[in-house]
């Protein structure tokens, strides 16, 4: 219940405006909207390949409101309340797999398709409405798994259809990440590389088991074995979402398998630091990865500049 404010001791009553001030405080902290962000992506269809299994998208999602006339003082309400969000998302079909480019297009598509139809948009995070986001999100990740699946069971000749799918969404210094499959995403803050994502190949899962280590060469020819994908009955679909509180010049990288392939994590830190821009580490991690045998190539990158 709003406190009802009381008279001072000489019995005056507070300023005219001083209720409507109070309560028109509808956010805590600086908008979303104040929050510089740098954002680029590049992808190549890699030495020779004839389609490309790749697909990406960045979006950038408004929320705004302007005061066009009111007889509210200035000081109790804003002429603009203003919510900015971006999203970053790589979707890559299972090479040798059936309509592998097609399998990419359709999870983008569809997950497009579920936000847009999404009746109310979070765009102001608490502990409430984080838990929303995360349980939309895994919940889209089942829901592009069903449209593939439902479309080989149609068209019979592209049973084995599948993709991966790693988003990643900031809201402010809120960032939600959702992913399946051997995409990844990182996050470099300062002069540390992170690991957001867990690979969901076998490679990875003999290294949980203790079976075998990273930098041995079987295990790191078993990273193309996914055990982790959507469209297919054979894989499981227990999609990775997690939420991250992002800090004043954090860089935050997704890539396909194509990039960790072709770079090794020292090189990807490096060349994240030394850019001079979002769209020039882009450029410049592609080239490192096409020259060092890299396909499907693909890098969507976010520098974060906070108020």
């Amino acid at each position: 219940m709003e406190h009802m404010p009381q008279p001072d001791q000489q019995g005056a009553q507070p300023e005219p405006f001083q209720r409507a001030q109070d309560s028109c405080q509808l956010r805590e902290g600086p908008s979303s909207a104040t929050f510089n962000v740098d954002i680029a992506a590049r992808s190549h269809s890699g030495n020779g390949a004839l389609a490309r299994e790749d697909h990406f998208l960045v979006v950038r999602a408004k929320r705004s409101l302007e005061i066009e006339g009111t007889n509210l003082p200035e000081v109790a309400l804003p002429r603009r309340f203003d919510e900015i969000a971006y999203g970053m998302l790589v979707a890559a079909g299972m090479n040798g797999m059936p309509a592998a480019e097609l399998a990419s297009t359709m999870a983008v598509c569809k997950l497009i398709e579920l936000v847009v139809n999404t009746p109310d948009w979070n765009m102001r995070m608490n502990r409430r409405s984080a838990a929303i986001v995360m349980r939309r999100m895994r919940e889209r990740f089942l829901q592009v798994d069903e449209a593939l699946k439902q479309r080989t069971e149609e068209e019979p000749g592209l049973i084995g259809m599948s993709a991966t799918l790693t988003v990643a969404c900031s809201l402010g210094p809120d960032l939600f990440v959702g992913h399946i499959g051997d995409s990844r995403a990182y996050l470099l803050r300062g002069d540390e590389l992170h690991q957001l994502t867990r690979d969901h190949t076998l490679a990875q899962a003999l290294i949980d088991a203790g079976i075998g280590e990273a930098e041995n060469a079987i295990v790191r020819g078993m990273r193309r074995v996914l055990t982790g994908a959507l469209g297919t009955a054979r894989l499981k679909v227990e999609p990775e979402v997690q939420r991250f509180r992002l800090s004043d010049g954090d860089q935050l990288l997704v890539c396909s398998n194509g990039i960790v392939d072709a770079v090794d994590e020292a090189t990807i830190g490096s060349i994240l630091r030394g850019a001079g821009a979002a769209d020039e580490a882009c450029r410049a991690l592609v080239e490192t990865a096409i020259s060092g045998g890299g396909d499907s190539v693909t890098v969507l990158l976010a520098r974060y500049s906070f108020p």
